[in-house]
């Protein structure tokens, strides 16, 4: 960090506080930094504030507490999210930190007495065990007896539901019946978050004050702010936590995962505007952080997460620009030599959220720009741009192959796509048998099918050409040739995007493709065939584990309605558009609450042409003025809910565009 000095710290993370037991003034304004980032969860530089405290007094109890308690598991990254070499280090000095702030307890508080002695129960050893979450069940259960003790003291309660919420992480509720996962105790932290975000700052002085808490109000408290979006973020009812949301907005200036979460709920609530303007100003706080630290840090996988946030809220509504720059600045943040650290292995981690542009592009209909990106890309240094270097030699391209193995398959995905919308011609795909398969689809031949169409009249035997993407026509080959292992090989099951695994996306993109392509290879009569493919796809991607963005970043649900219509199935389109907007329309699907899009412009659209198209008059005329305002923010012309729908200008008069 470079800087001794407590004063001379570079973010304002607010007003928060928690007087411990020092004498030093430095110790306590680098414990309250520690902790507020750990709230934030930006772990490494919490962790690197503690030390700064226990580099100003020795003796400082809960110095080492906050040190054991930021470094270990958490909701986003629980013990088996940590390769073997990061497990020992971070358990030899949990334990080592929790041992010394038992060593220094002296004249401590009675609550930092408990918290001492809970914290060891996360690391019972020295040396990890085979299977580390009975230790998160210990600590659980350690706190809720703390809680038991001080359950008015602000952080207790903050750390307790912490510890209880990470038994289930991201598995608070279950989606498709709206109710309490069984065994996670949710409503029983439902209802003490509830109470503790009433807490006045008299209530919270006057009941704790003899343990040594301080003074603060609950609806004011970073932590709990955060624990409670996140609880309520899966519930049937999302809304209900945007006042704590609000309060959470502005509360940590320079903590930029704290100044993001807040549109955990926007999204969910239909408020794509406020989810941009959070991340917006969380990206600008994640810059000035990585100007500070570097990009060399697990706090990337954060910003990343961030701008990838941004990237869904401009989706959303239209704003190609800003979606397509937040794409920019993500994939300049994500350096070749962060994706090469082997522990924590960051291209797991990070890696597939270069991929987010070809989605983009997608989304927006920009086909001759997608045939445009580079088949191998370059290095993430400077990813999207065709620079390659001639004096690579077959080893650095396999490398680069590998490293990039999500963005290489989804950049394929869109060029196959694209290829489709256009409406080129598909004689390669009679090569490939339909037994031949890859993650259970057909869509890696399809993949190979548009590889050998970058060229509509280059033959497919060419694709064992040695060129300058050789290997990348190699892995194609592979899948065509009926080596669906070693093209598998390619994205391997631990690269993730947050909650979900590469090739999980990659199934959803496959069954996608395979519909597209079918709708437009096969006359009319044979739509149903297709169509059925799509709803497969639709099943795929509401199936995926639930994610914020969401797994799939452009709703099938908006292809699906918009190929409906340009078939003329108007009353179809209407069930698909209201069923993703959540709106309770005669014959809608009612989806879980996680898979709808309130008041977005794209199904809207799809809605309200839908609509005219079947003679209901007044409820088109009924969402048109909400249709209006929402196209006005959009910076592109919107004629239907996927630009993969052929529009004719007897569509666009039917739609009133």
């Amino acid at each position: 960090m470079g800087m001794d000095k407590a004063d001379e710290y570079p973010f304002d993370l607010g007003t928060y506080t928690r007087p411990v037991t020092t004498p030093s003034a430095e110790c306590q304004a680098w414990f309250d930094r520690g902790l507020v980032w750990s709230y934030a969860f930006n772990h490494e530089e919490a962790a690197e504030c503690f030390r700064r405290a226990i580099a100003h007094d020795g003796t400082c109890a809960m110095a080492y507490w906050g040190l054991a308690y930021c470094i270990g598991p958490n909701y986003n990254k629980p013990w088996a999210f940590f390769d073997a070499d990061e497990l020992a280090r971070v358990v030899r000095q949990g334990h080592d930190a929790a041992l010394q702030a038992q060593a220094h307890l002296g004249a401590v508080t009675p609550v930092e007495r408990a918290l001492v002695a809970a914290v060891l129960s996360r690391y019972p050893q020295a040396k990890p065990d085979a299977d580390c979450e009975p230790w998160n069940l210990a600590f659980a259960h350690a706190m809720q007896t703390v809680h038991a003790q001080f359950p008015d003291d602000l952080d207790v309660i903050t750390v307790c539901v912490d510890a209880v919420m990470n038994l289930h992480p991201w598995d608070m509720w279950q989606l498709k019946t709206g109710e309490p996962t069984p065994g996670a105790h949710t409503l029983e932290m439902r209802a003490i978050l509830d109470s503790a975000l009433g807490l006045s700052d008299t209530t919270a002085a006057s009941a704790t004050s003899a343990a040594g808490a301080p003074p603060r109000g609950g609806a004011q408290h970073p932590g709990l702010l955060h624990l409670y979006i996140h609880l309520l973020e899966m519930s049937p009812h999302p809304e209900h936590g945007l006042p704590a949301a609000d309060n959470l907005r502005t509360l940590v200036p320079d903590a930029g995962h704290l100044l993001h979460m807040p549109s955990h709920l926007d999204i969910l609530t239909g408020a794509y505007a406020a989810a941009a303007e959070a991340n917006t100003r969380a990206a600008a706080a994640d810059e000035r952080y990585l100007a500070h630290a570097g990009p060399l840090n697990f706090y990337t996988l954060y910003r990343s997460h961030d701008y990838h946030f941004l990237v869904y809220a401009a989706l959303f509504s239209a704003q190609s620009a800003l979606a397509l720059d937040a794409c920019r600045r993500l994939e300049a943040s994500l350096p070749a030599a962060l994706l090469r650290i082997p522990s924590p292995p960051m291209a797991d981690r990070l890696e597939a959220f270069l991929a987010l542009r070809p989605h983009v592009l997608v989304r927006f209909g920009r086909w001759h720009d997608i045939l445009a990106l580079p088949t191998m890309p370059d290095p993430p240094s400077a990813p999207g741009h065709a620079n390659p270097d001639e004096n690579k030699n077959e080893t650095e391209h396999e490398e680069d192959a590998s490293l990039l193995c999500v963005t290489n398959a989804t950049r394929l995905y869109a060029k196959a796509l694209a290829h489709a919308a256009l409406g080129h011609p598909s004689r390669a795909r009679a090569r490939v048998p339909a037994s031949r398969t890859l993650f259970n689809n057909t869509a890696p031949d399809l993949l190979a099918v548009a590889a050998a169409m970058l060229d509509a009249e280059q033959d497919a035997s060419l694709l064992c050409v040695t060129n300058a993407t050789r290997l990348y026509a190699k892995a194609l080959a592979h899948a065509a040739l009926g080596h669906p292992s070693r093209a598998r090989a390619r994205v391997p099951a631990s690269r993730t995007l947050f909650n979900n695994t590469a090739p999980d996306l990659l199934a959803v993109a496959a069954a996608m493709l395979d519909a597209e392509v079918g709708f437009r290879e096969r006359p009319a009569a044979c739509d149903d065939d297709a169509l059925a493919r799509l709803a497969a796809a639709v099943a795929l991607a509401d199936a995926l584990p639930y994610d914020e963005p969401w797994g799939w970043m452009q709703p099938v649900r908006h292809a699906q309605g918009a190929l409906l219509l340009e078939r003329g199935r108007a009353a179809e389109a209407l069930a698909v558009y209201a069923a993703d907007l959540g709106i309770d329309d005669h014959g809608a699907e009612r989806l879980p609450r996680a898979l709808q899009h309130p008041g977005n412009v794209w199904a809207l659209h799809g809605y309200h042409e839908s609509l005219v198209r079947l003679g209901r008059s007044d409820e088109a005329r009924a969402v048109e003025g909400t249709l209006k305002a929402l196209l006005r923010v959009a910076d592109v012309d919107i004629t239907s809910s996927c630009f993969c729908r052929r529009v004719t200008p007897q569509d666009c008069a039917a739609c009133g565009d």
